[in-house]
């Protein structure tokens, strides 16, 4: 039987060519793009799965308010792990401290400024599943002078020889052996590392030893049978035991939390975390739109065979008389519609394989692969039933509903509810398609508005080299020096972080608030700050050399914060504040600058004091002058070679540094604009499939009308008119559901474009056109043929 279901759905394919490919194309197309957002929502959901422990490891994390905001900052001091360890036995199995660094390694006179290396306890590598090719993970980092290296890293200093015993230079201070070869760290991990080096190495400086001073991260293993919650409710007090005097003396408090590792990556980017993030909103983005297009296609299949369906009423009523019953041609009707995804996804599978460099290279890493997943292969049968049933159900029952007297006699009329059905289904379909048309014109607005708006400070020729090497920082006066000589050089200023970059933030005491303090963002710079930044003083004056008190007593502030003081920018000026940590005596404001987005224009902008003391410099600022930026940057690297001669010259421009910043948004802007392009595309494509079989089922009345006088004109508009009032009506309705969709995205920026009406009828208008175009052209060429043709036909 299943037999000749199959023959007769070849045997209806050759007859129905067009349609049937029209079908197939619509349905491909989807199901590949279903396929690759499928591929892309698995990895995101899977970072962190492959540790073993996985469920019972959790993230030790600060928490405190930032800008009036509740942050989770999981920078900690290395003494935070041991005290967890010891204080809750029962509790904490063990811990692992990782702090991410950046240093030169160099083997054999090549030196390379390695930016993925982490310093780690020696238990890293039974504590995580990060598995080595080579060395035991219980002793490989017993050794403080041992070193682990990824494949491609060891690959990289010795090629093919074997790095096991090899000796590296490590900041030309420290020499270590490679003890070990881990593989390279899976795509879907939040740490990412090249080299690990034991923390031991360490372990008498200050900074491992000092509780507030917050750089590594803390992983705790919690027993099984421990309930986080009720351990959690046990922080206040290990936080007041161990840091309570300082922040009574700071002026501001935080408290401690932890989180589970599979959240991590989930948690959102920040500028207080430098591990691999993701965003869940951009994968359920994504996870709509491969529903909405599979529907679509789905959609298409639907109206094409149900618009055909009087076509087949002669099979159906022949199958009948002949003992035919309802579910026996209910089932060959589905099983075409499976057999139709099935081809679809076979062909999409190759269009998968053929897309997939291209993929990956659009999102930046390599998906594992999925040939060898049982998941996959689940997935994609899963996909041919859903599709196959969904797409065949109403045609189906449809089809094995028609009377067989009526249907022998060729009297069977398709009705009013069939075409009330499809034009719904197109109703829908092109809501979607506008749907998707009007988030891609409000977030492509929204990014324009992200790149063009005035930031408060001038980002153009303004180059970034970090500080972050021993030599360029014990030499950062002279290569300051070196280059404001420069005949290319405008201005430089020596940091602790550029705008987008990090801002710590310190509690200050403040003038005529005693035993009050307030927690100001904070940026540590020298006198050339403004020049280079370009910010505008609005009351006051600049930080200067010509006065010899300003770098102990004086600085700048934002004019956040002089509305937070409770000041006007002219009256904050002669007031002070006092760094709580960091100043032995209160410093006047001498100056306030206009507010200028220091951060992401996601996040408001918050209070900021700029101040000249404490040797906090983590770049220089180099403001180059207009066509001088290729030459000048050559004469830097010589300048930066000689005064740090080990270490690479590395660099960066400001306005790409903070065009960064919305990496994520410019990815959700050109996948959408794909995808939008993809969905109208297949809804055109069924649009089209409709109006051929329209004017193909109106052949002889359009001869009538042509021999009766009609023109092209009159014609055209009869065959297009009944298409597109579904289409006019599904924008319609998609531009409420499109305003309410893009006013929720809009919420993640404070700072955001202004949505106009006009925005809205353009994404329409072109759906409409796009869909009146797809019509026409059938419509046109059935109005052009021969009326004595047009009338013969049978």
């Amino acid at each position: 039987m299943i037999r000749n279901y199959l023959l007769l759905a070849v045997k209806h394919f050759r007859k129905q060519k067009m349609f049937s490919l029209i079908n197939i194309l619509g349905l491909t197309v989807g199901i590949t793009c279903c396929l690759m957002i499928f591929l892309f929502i698995m990895n995101e959901f899977s970072y962190d799965d492959f540790h073993k422990n996985g469920k019972d490891i959790y993230r030790v994390m600060r928490v405190g308010q930032v800008s009036g905001q509740q942050r989770e900052i999981p920078y900690v001091s290395a003494p935070y792990a041991t005290a967890l360890k010891n204080d809750y036995p029962d509790a904490v199995l063990q811990t692992v401290r990782v702090n991410p660094d950046n240093d030169l390694v160099s083997y054999n006179n090549v030196s390379f400024n390695e930016k993925k290396i982490c310093l780690v306890d020696s238990n890293f590598f039974t504590f995580f599943s990060f598995p080595l090719l080579k060395g035991d993970p219980a002793t490989v980092l017993n050794e403080p002078t041992s070193i682990v290296m990824t494949a491609s890293a060891a690959k990289k200093y010795f090629g093919n020889e074997d790095p096991i015993g090899k000796v590296v230079d490590f900041n030309k201070d420290l020499r270590l052996k490679v003890t070990g070869i881990a593989a390279d760290v899976p795509v879907n991990s939040h740490l990412e590392f090249d080299m690990v080096v034991p923390l031991s190495n360490w372990r008498t400086t200050p900074w491992m030893n000092q509780w507030p001073n917050n750089g590594m991260f803390a992983y705790v293993q919690l027993n099984p049978k421990v309930n986080p919650e009720q351990l959690k409710k046990q922080f206040p007090a290990f936080m007041d035991k161990y840091m309570g005097k300082f922040y009574k003396e700071s002026g501001f408090k935080m408290d401690l939390t932890i989180n589970p590792l599979k959240g991590i990556y989930f948690e959102g980017e920040s500028g207080f975390d430098s591990v691999k993030h993701g965003s869940k909103k951009t994968v359920y983005i994504f996870m709509s739109i491969a529903i909405l297009i599979l529907v679509i296609a789905c959609i298409n299949f639907m109206n094409l065979a149900t618009a055909r369906a009087t076509d087949r009423s002669k099979e159906v009523g022949l199958r009948k008389v002949l003992g035919a019953v309802r579910k026996q041609l209910t089932w060959q009707f589905v099983l075409e519609s499976l057999l139709f995804a099935t081809i679809a996804t076979i062909l999409a599978l190759g269009l998968l394989q053929l897309f997939m460099p291209s993929y990956t290279a659009f999102l930046g890493y390599k998906l594992p692969s999925y040939w060898n997943r049982s998941w996959f292969y689940l997935f994609v049968v899963g996909i041919i039933i859903v599709v196959g049933l969904i797409a065949g159900s109403y045609p189906a029952l449809l089809l094995s509903s028609f009377s067989p007297i009526e249907s022998l006699k060729g009297k069977l009329k398709a009705g009013k509810g069939g075409a009330f059905f499809r034009k719904t289904l197109v109703v829908f379909q092109f809501a979607i398609s506008v749907l998707l048309i009007i988030s891609v014109t409000v977030v492509t607005t929204q990014m324009h508005y992200v790149r063009s708006t005035d930031l408060g400070f001038d980002q153009q020729q303004s180059m970034i080299v970090r500080l972050d090497n021993n030599k360029i920082w014990e030499n950062k006066i002279l290569f300051k020096n070196q280059l404001q000589a420069d005949p290319a050089v405008q201005s430089v200023s020596l940091m602790s972080g550029e705008p987008g970059g990090f801002h710590d933030g310190y509690g200050f005491e403040v003038q005529g608030k005693p035993g009050e303090k307030m927690l100001f963002n904070t940026e540590f710079a020298d006198f050339e700050y403004v020049k280079t930044l370009g910010v505008k003083i609005i009351a006051g004056r600049d930080l200067s050399a010509s006065f010899p008190t300003d770098t102990n007593n004086a600085v700048l502030i934002n004019r956040s914060a002089a509305k937070k003081l409770g000041y006007t920018p002219e009256q904050a000026v002669g007031t002070w504040v006092k760094n709580a940590m960091w100043d032995s005596v209160p410093r006047t404001v001498v100056g306030v600058v206009e507010d200028y987005h220091y951060k992401s224009l996601k996040e408001s902008i918050g209070e900021l004091v700029i101040s000249p003391g404490r040797e906090d410099r983590r770049l220089a600022l180099i403001k180059l002058k207009q066509g001088q930026v290729a030459p000048a940057v050559e004469r830097i690297k010589k300048l930066y070679t000689a005064d740090a001669p080990d270490y690479p010259f590395e660099y960066a421009f400001l306005d790409e540094k903070f065009g960064q910043l919305y990496k994520s948004e410019i990815k959700q802007e050109s996948l959408l604009t794909v995808f939008s392009m993809i969905a109208i595309a297949i809804a055109c494509l069924g649009l089209f499939g409709l109006a051929s079989y329209t004017a193909i089922k109106r052949t002889k009345e359009i001869g009538v009308r042509k021999v009766l006088g009609s023109s092209i004109q009159n014609i055209v508009f009869l065959l297009s008119k009944d298409l597109m009032k579904p289409v006019l009506l599904g924008t319609l309705i998609a531009v409420p559901v499109g305003y309410w969709a893009m006013d929720k995205w809009l919420q993640g920026f404070a700072y955001r474009t202004t949505v106009h009406w006009w925005l809205f009828a353009m994404a329409g208008a072109v759906a409409v056109i796009i869909a009146i175009v797809t019509v026409s052209v059938q419509a046109i060429k059935a109005a052009l043929v021969n009326p004595v043709k047009s009338l013969r036909t049978e």
